[in-house]
C-alpha cells in the first residue's frame, strides 16, 4: 500500500484551517454505513460514490501552493495542524481524510499519530477513495490535478454536516460513470462544482439543477442554504453561479456530467475547467 507523506498533506491542512470557524451544526465525521459493495468503505473502487459532510467552515486555503506538497517543508506549525489534540485538530483531521479521499486512490493511504491531552497516543490512517490525483504522493499537484481536487472538496462539503451518499461524475477517468450502474439509480441532477484553491486568488464556484430535491435531501452548496427570511446563503467560500444550464456547457448524456463550465477568468465554458458533476438519488 503506498503512503504519501505527513508533511504533504499536513501543509494543506494548515492552509486550509488556519482560521476556520466552528460550525452551529455537529460534523458528522463518520463516513456512513454502506449500502452496498459499490459503496462500501473499505471495498472502493475508483468509482465509488461517496458520502460527504466537510463543514464549509474548512474552506479556508489562505496562502495555499502546490509548492507546500514537499516532504523537506514541513514545519513545526504544519506539524500541529493535524496533530493537535483540541477541536482545531479535530477538524484539520477531518479535513485531511477528505483530501485523501478525493486525491489518491483506494490502493493508496495516509497515516501519522498524534497525541491526545490525556498523552494517548492515536494512529490515524486516512484510505484514498476516488483517485483523481494519485501523484500527489510522490510530486506537487499540477494544475489539472489542483482543479480536480478543489472541485471535489466543494462537491463534498455540506451546510448541515450530514452525510448523504452522491455520484460524483466527470470527464477524469476515476469518475467518468459511463456505463456504471449509479447512472440508472443516481438520476436526480443536483448541480456541479470546480475552482482552484491553489491558485493566487483561490475560488470556487457551483450551479445547480434540482434545487428543490437536494434541499430535501440536506444538500444545499450547489442552490444555497434558505434561511428563515427565504434569502441565500453560500457555502461559505463556494460562490454560486446560477443554474448549471446558463453557465455550462450541455450535460454529457454518456457519462452524463457537464465537461466544462465558466472559467474563473474568461466568464465562459472552455475546457481547461475541470468540473465534478452531483447526481442524487
Amino acid at each position: 500500500m503506498h503512503r504519501i507523506s505527513t508533511a504533504d498533506f499536513a501543509a494543506l491542512a494548515l492552509v486550509f484551517l488556519a482560521s476556520c470557524a466552528v460550525s452551529q451544526d455537529q460534523e458528522e465525521t463518520s463516513t456512513g454505513t454502506a449500502l452496498t459493495q459499490l459503496e462500501a468503505a473499505n471495498a472502493l473502487n475508483p468509482n465509488a460514490l461517496n458520502p460527504n459532510a466537510l463543514n464549509p467552515n474548512a474552506l479556508n486555503p489562505n496562502a495555499l501552493a502546490p509548492n507546500a506538497l514537499n516532504p523537506n517543508a514541513l514545519s513545526a506549525a504544519a506539524q500541529s495542524a493535524i496533530r493537535a489534540p483540541g477541536e482545531a485538530g479535530a477538524l484539520s483531521r477531518e479535513l485531511l481524510g477528505y483530501v485523501v479521499g478525493c486525491a489518491l486512490t483506494p490502493a493508496q493511504s495516509f497515516g501519522f499519530s498524534w497525541t491526545d491531552q490525556a498523552g494517548s497516543v492515536h494512529e490515524e490512517l486516512y484510505p484514498g477513495l476516488l483517485g483523481l490525483a494519485p501523484s500527489w504522493s510522490d510530486k506537487p499537484l499540477g494544475q489539472t490535478d489542483q482543479q480536480w481536487v478543489s472541485a471535489c472538496l466543494a462537491s463534498r462539503t455540506n451546510w448541515y454536516g450530514i452525510s448523504v451518499t452522491i455520484s460524483s461524475r466527470g470527464s477524469h477517468k476515476a469518475i467518468d460513470k459511463t456505463g456504471a450502474p449509479e447512472l440508472s439509480t443516481y438520476t436526480r441532477q443536483e448541480g456541479a462544482f470546480w475552482g482552484n484553491l491553489f491558485d493566487p486568488s483561490p475560488y470556487l464556484h457551483a450551479c445547480h439543477d434540482d434545487a428543490s430535491h437536494a434541499r430535501s435531501l440536506s444538500r444545499a452548496c450547489a442552490a444555497g442554504h434558505l434561511d428563515e427570511s427565504g434569502g441565500i446563503e453560500e457555502c461559505g467560500m463556494i460562490h454560486i453561479v446560477g443554474p448549471c444550464d446558463s453557465h455550462c456547457l450541455p450535460l454529457n448524456q454518456r457519462g452524463m456530467y457537464y465537461p466544462s463550465c465558466v472559467n474563473n477568468l474568461t466568464g465562459s465554458p472552455d475546457a481547461t475547467t475541470r468540473v465534478i458533476t452531483v447526481f442524487l438519488r
